[in-house]
């Protein structure tokens, strides 16, 4: 059933409202609706028949038979395979924790945090940040704190491929460069939270000046989302009594999918731009000895 885990996880940003009140109930019980007719299945989901419609030709299927098929021989496959242990999600760490229990708990919360991420993202909205910050005059990159491992990321990974960027961290430059954006620059916070003061401040300030403005972060419905053009959101789930400690999995996750559709967009430029970029700092490594 992986496959269209995946499938369901990976369109889930795109669905209308109602469509994906339907993709949770289908997730939620998978093992059961390879057994219902269209008429049962949008009954149970509490919506009209012509949405599921919708929901399976948003996933690829030509129609609600095909769904079903698939289901079915995925339901198949994994017959007779190995079940695994489903994530440990958001357990608490207490003074009687097993420390040789800690890699396998943090790994499986990582996995799973990763792939509800799929879920908040739009697939529209991801080709849209690839292509405005391709052609940005400049990208200036924002944030505090933890965020700043993931904006340093990015600012690499875009300085690899040729594209004029900057990072701040420090509030005086960032105000000054935020004041001083214009159409055709991009600005790009980054803030788990969604409510770190000076991120939010900056970014109401490079709207205001004109520029695209690219938001990261966990919360749909934080004060930073209000300015932001394009809005990029990993999971809603918290851990550890709310503190951020997987914030940066994800987000890293997400830096990594910008860089790789910036290459993908024209492959043959970046590639040599790579390469370019990699000569200019080829005498910083030693090479291996033989």
């Amino acid at each position: 059933m992986n496959e269209i885990i995946w499938l369901i996880k990976s369109k889930y940003g795109d669905l209308r409202k109602s469509e994906k009140k339907s993709a949770d109930y289908i997730l939620e019980h998978l093992e059961e609706v390879d057994q219902l007719s269209i008429e049962k299945l949008a009954k149970r989901c509490e919506v009209s028949e012509p949405t599921i419609m919708r929901l399976v030709k948003a996933l690829g299927y030509r129609g609600y038979s095909e769904f079903r098929y698939a289901l079915i021989s995925a339901k198949a496959k994994g017959k007779g395979k190995e079940e695994t242990t489903a994530p440990l999600y958001g357990f608490s760490l207490s003074s009687h924790e097993k420390i040789e229990d800690i890699p396998e708990k943090i790994s499986s919360i990582s996995i799973q945090n990763i792939e509800e991420s799929m879920k908040c993202i739009s697939v529209k909205t991801f080709e849209k940040v690839i292509d405005v910050i391709k052609n940005a005059r400049v990208v200036d990159i924002y944030s505090v704190e933890n965020s700043n491992v993931v904006a340093i990321d990015l600012l690499t990974k875009l300085l690899y491929v040729g594209i004029s960027c900057r990072h701040f961290d420090d509030y005086y430059h960032q105000k000054i460069s935020a004041g001083n954006l214009t159409k055709g620059d991009v600005a790009i916070g980054i803030s788990y939270s969604g409510y770190s003061k000076d991120t939010v401040d900056i970014m109401r300030t490079a709207k205001k000046s004109g520029a695209t403005t690219i938001v990261l972060t966990n919360f749909k419905d934080s004060a930073i989302c209000k300015y932001a053009d394009l809005l990029l959101c990993t999971t809603q789930k918290q851990f550890f009594y709310g503190d951020s400690i997987f914030s940066r999995t994800t987000q890293l996750m997400i830096i990594d999918m910008i860089y790789m559709g910036i290459i993908a967009s024209d492959y043959e430029r970046y590639t040599k731009q790579l390469d370019k970029s990699g000569c200019i700092v080829g005498d910083k490594a030693y090479l291996p000895e033989s």
